[in-house]
């Protein structure tokens, strides 16, 4: 009855098998993909039109246009800070100018803090996007990451499942073997001699009865391993 069903034992393994590999195949394909798409994404960096260069280009011209305008008024305080007489000095030079003169400072002081306001602005606005993109991008990068997760338990849970049948394999062949080994000294063509190669009469009919009663028992103690086996 064991030798019946070990083609289909094994069969069913196989195919547990097969579709264990096509998993790995699947999963080894997607990740292939995004190892494709990933170099696609890091070589499009280095293309003139490429977004993200053209806003790093930017910031560092803008970086350089404030730096020299703090390096500017840096100056200046230094120079309204070096000496308290130069301070009323300037103060004494501005009542000492006329009112067109003055009305013509007025403008050209209005004038630069009106560009003031204006970069203030810009530098706002380049924040606020910046910080968009920033968000976005740590989005992607989170979900990418999930999908990577995903990806490797996928993997795990495969390798998990093929080191799972053996054991059980191992048991059946377990119970099967003492069956087998009891069904060998039960045969009928084995008897027992006595010392000069006879068998005795009383002694033949007592063995008999008790290959009797033991082929009995082996039939009561097989009938539960053999269901258990086709069981599982």
């Amino acid at each position: 009855m064991s030798h019946r069903h070990d083609p289909l034992r094994l069969q069913a393994e196989l195919q547990q098998e097969t579709e264990v590999k096509e998993m790995l195949e699947e999963s080894v394909t997607e990740l292939r993909r995004t190892l494709c798409e990933l170099q696609e994404r890091l070589q499009s960096v280095e293309v003139e039109g490429n977004e993200w260069k053209t806003r790093y280009e930017t910031q560092v011209e803008l970086n350089g246009q404030i730096k020299r305008q703090i390096s500017l008024i840096k100056e200046k305080l230094e120079d309204m800070q070096g000496n308290p007489i130069d301070r009323l000095a300037s103060i004494r030079s501005y009542e000492e100018m006329s009112t067109e003169t003055l009305s013509q400072r007025l403008q050209l002081l209005t004038s630069e803090k009106s560009d003031l306001q204006t970069q203030l602005q810009d530098c706002h606005l380049q924040i606020e996007l910046e910080g968009k993109a920033f968000h976005k991008t740590n989005d992607e990068r989170r979900a990418f990451l999930s999908e990577m997760a995903k990806l490797s338990s996928t993997l795990e849970v495969p390798r998990h499942r093929t080191s799972l049948p053996h054991g059980p394999v191992e048991s059946r062949q377990r119970r099967v073997k003492p069956s087998s080994r009891r069904a060998e000294a039960a045969e009928p063509g084995r008897q027992p001699q006595g010392p000069g190669g006879e068998v005795g009469g009383a002694s033949a009919a007592g063995v008999t009865a008790e290959r009797r009663k033991e082929k009995r028992s082996q039939r009561g103690s097989r009938l539960p391993t053999l269901q258990h086996y086709l069981k599982h």
